[in-house]
């Protein structure tokens, strides 16, 4: 394993994490027992950053690194996030990032995990009905109080990391970045190294469009997120394929699966990078180790570039409703 630190901070992680979300929702039926199997296998191959969020499953998600953390606490950094609010159904109510509230959150996840201390604490997404400075002090506080070591923020624009980072140091900035999700390229990524914060990239794989095997969206679950995606409707999706055919024949040439080829990537965009890619299977998480044994090029790099360059991904990543939350 490699490893990597978060920015200018003192966390050091592995160069690979792995996103937990999808045992307990969003793509397809729960496996609980596999599930677990794959985490203690990352941990056996030395992923040390486990992450999770509040949400994720009401909670299951949380509960289920439990079962793990309560032989392996010390063998990993867990991450988890606050701040996206459903109800019992899974129905989303909001964001919250009231001061009040990011106590009691953070209080409930600790129960939830059987852990004391939280290593990498992020606020979901940005409450616009809070100032950032408000939401941002009352996490430090949880550091004081020894609950939290490290502060985060997912899908915050730039202005709202220098204001964030202002009030208490900022760690890592989890946003979703992937051959076809360039959106962090730009300010943001260059105020994230301006201020030395570590890049935490969710959903590198592109939602599974980029290992290849996604062919045709009739294989969605009814639980599929994918299946309210913009990106995998119609004749977004069937250009979204050209692109990964792109991809593949250039994976084809480096003797890689496109999911290793993608993986790779990510991390050939600087040394602060730290993707978590997600999965719930054995074989996918030991397909996705190999990627960090494929050396790219600069040639390589601008091939990929050429063919799929910024903008390239048709359709938006979520939903309207979900996109105003995005980047503020």
């Amino acid at each position: 394993m490699q490893y990597r630190r978060l920015g200018k901070s003192s966390l050091v992680v592995s160069a690979m994490g792995l996103g937990c979300m999808g045992m307990s929702q969003s793509y397809g039926p729960a496996d609980e027992q596999e599930s677990l199997a794959t985490i203690n296998l990352a941990i056996d191959r030395g992923i040390t950053l486990l992450d999770t969020a509040d949400m994720y499953g009401g909670g299951a998600n949380e509960d289920l690194l439990a079962k793990v953390l309560v032989r392996r606490r010390n063998e990993v950094v867990l991450a988890t996030k606050f701040g996206n609010m459903r109800n019992p159904d899974g129905r989303f109510l909001g964001v919250n990032g009231k001061p009040e509230y990011v106590q009691e959150a953070c209080e409930a996840s600790l129960r939830r995990l059987k852990i004391s201390t939280i290593d990498l604490y992020y606020l979901h997404r940005v409450d616009t009905n809070v100032p950032i400075e408000d939401t941002v002090g009352a996490m430090g506080r949880l550091i004081e109080q020894g609950k939290v070591r490290y502060l985060g923020l997912s899908e915050a624009g730039a202005k709202t990391v220098r204001r964030a980072h202002a009030t208490y140091p900022i760690t890592a900035l989890q946003s979703e970045y992937s051959i076809w999700t360039r959106d962090p390229e730009g300010e943001i990524l260059e105020t994230c190294r301006d201020l030395g914060i570590g890049l935490v990239p969710y959903s590198p794989l592109g939602r599974g469009i980029l290992t290849g095997t996604v062919k045709n969206t009739g294989e969605f679950g009814p639980k599929d997120f994918r299946r309210v995606s913009p990106r995998f409707q119609g004749e977004n999706f069937d250009k979204n394929l050209q692109l990964v055919e792109r991809i593949e024949r250039i994976a084809a040439e480096k003797n890689c699966t496109p999911a290793q080829l993608a993986l790779a990537w990510v991390l050939a965009q600087g040394p602060d990078v730290v993707p978590i890619p997600g999965t719930k299977r054995r074989a996918y998480l030991e397909q996705n180790l190999k990627a960090l044994q494929v050396k790219l090029t600069p040639e390589d790099l601008r091939r990929i570039d050429e063919v799929a360059p910024r903008g390239a991904a048709v359709g938006a990543r979520y939903p309207d409703e979900y996109m105003v939350r995005l980047g503020v």
